[in-house]
């Protein structure tokens, strides 16, 4: 059985996850988060919010918005015409499957950015047929994956259920901006469901149909490239594997943050600095360094709002998954809204010093068109929509109406206006994680096997529980002492007692869990008040008072460098 799938039926048996509505035969892509993947998953967005929120707040704010969205909203990010898959369906059984997927498995090929006539045809080059009967496969056509609903009792009114956090963010930029000062940048955070249609959701938490995304809408103003936040970054290292070098079938190369933004690598420095808290983050939940890198993706990858990706992939236990996405959106979702809700989401930069700029003024000769109706209309219209220098250009190319040359009725003259302050839509860094993927990832990094045991070696900071407190033996005042030790710790640690089964099966169940440390009352304990406390991933014990527990317990959770063996910082 691979390493992943041994992760799943530990997760199952031990009430980290399971599919949804089991008794009924589960529905694909919809998983139940269990008693203790909840305590981890929510760990994780603790560290999250620590990393990309609270070490950020003078510059990032947190928001909540509704899942469900009006039509309106996702016509106008783009995502009722472009949020689609391919699919085709075999024509004998009727089964469907997800096109590009289905010719990736098949013949190996790398298909992403085609068309779906594209597909068709390579499926017919390939002699691909129903993996299910064998039968010839139907033309391929593009899926939309948002569900639909109706707001309310009335059919016209259609919504969706979001599909990302970030339209929500967009919407609000403005009032979120005018309660914060008027200062840029600005980022928006937001945790919160979203639910996609997913064609052939598989790998478990990997592709699913509802899950939780933490994203940030990072608005900048894209003149200003000082970014002093970043420097702290500098020296940092991660692996990325530039469009150039995936072109020419390479590998991941390590680079310094100062020399992505020094080389101009990155559109924008602010891309390096989410780049770089991504890889601070990942690390946090367990994930080592050599195991994740950033992907740029190529032209014909990326979404429809982005002049830049870099997709953050992990490579653990046979798996290679995208942790993350870290998009640069430009000024395309706040323009779309503006445009679509004829709302001004633009936002004004005064300048230091007045600028002193040169305009061009269309005039027009209105003594010479007052008499003419007709010809007033057609001068109008020729002009109507068109700039200062489209209209110049026809006025100095000699264009005519009615055999009269256009300039006897308009002029364009330039004039110097002091400027005090441009209006512009703000550019925007999107780095976005998917929540159940980082719990499934940080599972797979911490499984590991020792004696034909099962440990989960996670990280201390999400640990379902910080530490466990068994009695040894099933006698009543081994339990009252156990219980005593259990009531005191609780106070300033996570604490889970068991007293079932014997001794052995309780640290394999804590071991499976993740519980990094596990005290167990003896008969001794009874009469010199020591306790035995058990590295998880050691399996080393030391006897310690019972007195000094709660010190001994935060040193070995705060300090990197103390030794639970010798009770000493280790030099």
């Amino acid at each position: 059985m691979p390493d992943s799938e041994k992760v799943i039926e530990l997760a199952k048996r031990r009430g980290i996850f399971w599919p949804s509505y089991e008794i009924y035969g589960g529905v694909a892509g919809l998983y139940d988060i269990g008693p203790i993947g909840t305590r981890i998953r929510n760990k994780i967005v603790q560290m999250w919010r620590r990393i990309f929120v609270e070490e950020n707040s003078e510059f990032v704010v947190e928001i909540e918005t509704p899942m469900i969205t009006p039509s309106k909203v996702l016509e106008a990010s783009g995502h009722v015409e472009n949020f689609t898959d391919p699919i085709v369906e075999c024509t004998k059984c009727h089964k469907i499957y997800r096109a590009d997927h289905l010719i990736e498995e098949t013949v190996h090929v790398v298909v992403e950015g085609l068309k779906p006539s594209d597909l068709t045809s390579l499926i017919s080059e390939k002699g691909i047929k129903c993996p299910a009967c064998g039968g010839d496969l139907g033309e391929v056509r593009n899926f939309n994956l948002l569900f639909s609903t109706n707001i309310g009792p009335y059919s016209g009114n259609v919504g969706y259920l979001r599909p990302e956090t970030a339209q929500g963010m967009f919407t609000a930029f403005k009032r979120v901006y005018e309660t914060t000062r008027q200062k840029l940048p600005l980022g928006i955070a937001q945790v919160g469901e979203v639910a996609r249609n997913e064609i052939s959701p598989r790998q478990g938490l990997v592709r699913m149909r509802e899950f939780t995304i933490m994203e940030v809408e990072f608005f900048i103003d894209p003149e200003d490239k000082d970014v002093p936040w970043l420097e702290k970054f500098y020296d940092d290292e991660i692996n990325v594997l530039f469009s150039n070098s995936k072109e020419k079938g390479e590998r991941p190369s390590r680079i310094k943050i100062k020399e992505m933004v020094d080389e101009k690598l990155v559109v924008n420095p602010w891309m390096a600095f989410w780049m770089a808290s991504a890889s601070k983050f990942v690390q946090s939940i367990g994930i080592a360094k050599e195991n994740f890198y950033f992907e740029e993706k190529l032209p014909y990858e990326r979404a429809h709002y982005s002049s830049q990706t870099f997709d953050q992939i992990v490579e653990v236990l046979g798996e290679k998954v995208e942790i993350s996405g870290h998009a640069y959106r430009g000024n395309y979702d706040l323009s779309r809204h503006s445009k679509f809700s004829n709302e001004d989401l633009t936002v004004f930069k005064k300048f230091d010093n007045p600028r002193v700029v040169k305009r061009k003024t269309i005039l027009i000769n209105k003594d010479k068109l007052k008499n003419n109706p007709e010809l007033q209309k057609e001068v109008m219209s020729l002009i109507s929509g068109k700039n200062a220098d489209q209209i110049e250009l026809l006025v100095n190319s000699g264009a005519e109406i009615k055999d009269r040359k256009l300039s006897e009725f308009i002029q364009i003259i330039e004039r110097e206006e002091k400027e005090h302050g441009i209006k512009f839509y703000p550019h925007v860094v999107e780095p976005s994680f998917g929540v159940e993927r980082c719990l499934y990832l940080s599972l797979l990094s911490a499984y590991k096997e020792k004696k034909d045991r099962v440990v989960l070696s996670l990280p201390k900071n999400i640990v379902p529980y910080q530490v466990a407190v068994f009695p040894l033996l099933d006698r009543e005042e081994l339990r009252a002492k156990a219980k005593e030790i259990y009531n005191m710790l609780k106070d300033n640690f996570e604490v889970l007692y068991d007293d079932s089964g014997s001794i052995g099966k309780r640290y394999a169940r804590v071991d499976e869990i993740g519980v990094p440390y596990a005290i167990t009352v003896d008969p001794q304990s009874l009469s010199d008040d020591t306790v035995t406390v058990r590295d998880r991933d050691t399996w080393e014990q030391v006897r310690i008072k019972t007195q000094d527990l709660n010190t001994f317990i935060q040193k070995l959770f705060s300090d990197k460098g103390f030794s639970m063996v010798s009770g000493e910082a280790k030099r």
